[in-house]
């Protein structure tokens, strides 16, 4: 296909999937998708290899090509107007408030690929508000568990299977919108993937298709041969393993052989009790992600993009934990540690080419009571690369989400936010310093509320590079009748009406001498 042909292919692929998210977060119901547009939307080939992407929610995408295996695992004949829903983080999923929508599109009886939206559900039951309780230990303890089930047949809704799903959180009817939601956001992608096809023709749609995988591949195998031949290992620790419990260890070694290259995890530590325990798909998410970062930021994300990079992740580590493991903070806090481990592998090899480290942490804060149940990751700052320092007050790593505006919060909860800042000098010093995090104090303002924290980088810091100095770690405290404490990394406590949680997050590490 000729270069134009394919630019024209990719942009409309990719509008997709960009109409889809903006379909989604427009007729969502809760907070974490409307407003920190927390979902991420994807298209795939009639053979199920992922074609266009939405530049979404990065741990949401790299784990896509898995939900759509799963879902066609279990339903191979998928109709015209069937969807098929999934959570389960051993069976295509990240983790449980991650569900993910997966719908056939057909044109007069042929098939022309696959859609599928994932979004962040704020709460799916389990022992906590926000099904990420900081000492859970299984997998049901976070909420319920959907293995791909269909729910959408011949485009009417399975209302007994759904109910299911709206009965098990504490918003149902924020459930209940959102799950509409992302079954519309399919609908849209659909009609413009028939829309396309009619205005192309189905021949030259397929050549488009296959033919961006296949210069997906031909750019990434350019990218990894700029890259030196050679093989670099680096080890970076999460703080904890979950609410008290110890640290552990993730390890790689990155080998570079011309235009092949191999990620091995051989060497991490053993999966936990605790909940940090990452399932397979959200490793490969990582390695997927710091890939397209090194080897070519503006390669199609296709599954064409994998075809030279080899994965080992040997089972029941932290990085490919087996069930019946709790998982909540694998998928939010140890896909940022993971990233950090990469980017300090390839440093070796190219440190003119990899950034610092950022917070590595998405510093995840639910509050939730009689009704209601909120989530958010906040920001924090950025690493510097040679040439810039980094921005301040940012998602990074696997997170690209938006921060939650007060006005929106103190709309839709029992909340109060007394203080939303950046952390002046919290940036790593150096030649280009780190950029700054984040302080963010939320009142309560309910009779009885409960408080996760999932969280990194309160014991250690962000790593420097080339000479730059660290950034500042992270701090969680409570604030109750004018007495501040000291809260774990990890935790899940009661408060109640005018306790304030405070929640200070990391700079980002420096880059270069000062």
């Amino acid at each position: 296909m000729d270069p134009l042909t394919l630019e024209v292919v990719r942009h409309a692929l990719d509008g997709v999937c960009d109409e889809m998210g903006a379909a989604l977060r427009r007729t969502a119901h809760s907070p974490n998708i409307t407003e920190r547009e927390d979902c991420s939307c994807a298209l795939a080939t009639p053979d199920a290899l992922m074609c266009a992407q939405a530049e979404h929610i990065p741990v949401h995408l790299g784990a896509m090509p898995a939900s759509l295996e799963a879902a066609l695992a279990a339903y191979g004949d998928l109709r015209d107007g069937d969807a098929v829903l999934l959570n389960d983080p051993y069976a295509g999923g990240t983790h449980l408030n991650d569900l993910t929508l997966v719908s056939p599109v057909y044109l007069d009886g042929t098939l022309l690929g696959y859609v599928a939206n994932r979004a962040h559900h704020a709460d799916v039951g389990g022992e906590a508000p926000g099904s990420m309780p900081a000492d859970a230990t299984r997998l049901d303890q976070e909420g319920i568990v959907i293995p791909p089930t269909l729910a959408w047949r011949n485009g009417e809704p399975i209302d007994e299977m759904l109910e299911r799903v709206v009965a098990a959180s504490r918003a149902p009817a924020e459930r209940r919108g959102d799950l509409r939601a992302q079954a519309g956001a399919n609908a849209v992608g659909a009609e413009r993937l028939r829309s396309l096809a009619r205005r192309m023709g189905l021949e030259q749609l397929r050549a488009g298709m296959d033919a961006l995988l296949d210069y997906s591949e031909r750019m990434i195998r350019a990218g990894i041969q700029s890259l030196p031949d050679g093989e670099w290992s680096f080890e970076d620790r999460m703080d904890s393993t979950g609410a008290g419990r110890p640290p552990a260890a993730i390890r790689a070694a990155v080998r570079v052989r011309e235009d092949q290259l191999t990620i091995d995890f051989g060497g991490t530590d053993p999966q936990v009790d605790g909940n940090v325990n990452a399932v397979l798909a959200v490793t490969v998410s990582c390695v997927t992600f710091v890939v397209r970062a090194l080897c070519g930021p503006d390669v199609p994300p296709t599954a064409g993009a994998m075809r030279p990079v080899t994965v080992i992740a040997p089972e029941g580590t932290l990085v490919n934990a087996q069930p019946p493991r709790a998982v909540a903070a694998g998928n939010v806090e140890t896909s940022q540690r993971i990233t950090d481990v990469l980017f300090g592998a390839f440093a070796q090899a190219v440190p003119e080419r990899v950034p610092a480290a950022s917070q590595g942490t998405m510093n995840n804060l639910l509050i939730g009571g009689e009704g209601f149940a909120y989530y958010e990751t906040i920001a924090g700052g950025q690493g510097a690369r040679a040439g810039a320092g980094g921005m301040s007050g940012v998602h990074t790593g696997m997170t690209n989400t938006k921060n939650t505006p007060a006005e929106a919060i103190e709309y839709a909860y029992p909340l109060r936010i007394l203080r939303a800042e950046l952390r002046d000098g919290t940036g790593g010093t150096g030649r280009f310093p780190g950029g700054m995090g984040v302080r963010r104090d939320i009142e309560i303002l309910a009779e009885r509320a409960t408080v996760t924290l999932q969280t990194e980088r309160r014991a250690s810091a962000p790593w420097g590079l080339a000479g730059g100095g660290d950034g500042a770690r992270g701090r969680n405290a409570l604030l109750r009748d004018g007495v501040e404490e000291e809260l774990l990394d990890k935790c899940t406590i009661e408060a109640r009406r005018g306790d304030v949680v405070i929640v200070e997050t990391p700079g980002g590490g420096g880059w270069g001498e000062p």
